[in-house]
């Protein structure tokens, strides 16, 4: 599903980037342009986002302090 349509950055796209490391908002719009052009999918883009890196966060392992 396209979230931002100005900068064809798509659902995936989003989770792509969040499983690749970006972890802010900022990074996500200077790796991908989303929500620079009008910033009407701003809102839909960061929650999509949020919800990515919090999918990635509890895949990772937890380490344990030896």
């Amino acid at each position: 599903m396209y979230v931002c349509i100005c900068q064809s950055v798509t659902e995936n796209d989003i989770r792509q980037a969040a499983a690749d490391g970006v972890r802010d908002f900022a990074e996500l719009q200077a790796c991908t342009g989303c929500s620079t052009c009008c910033g009407c999918c701003e809102p839909e883009a960061r929650r999509m986002f949020r919800e990515a890196v919090h999918e990635v966060q509890l895949a990772l392992p937890i380490a344990v302090a030896a």
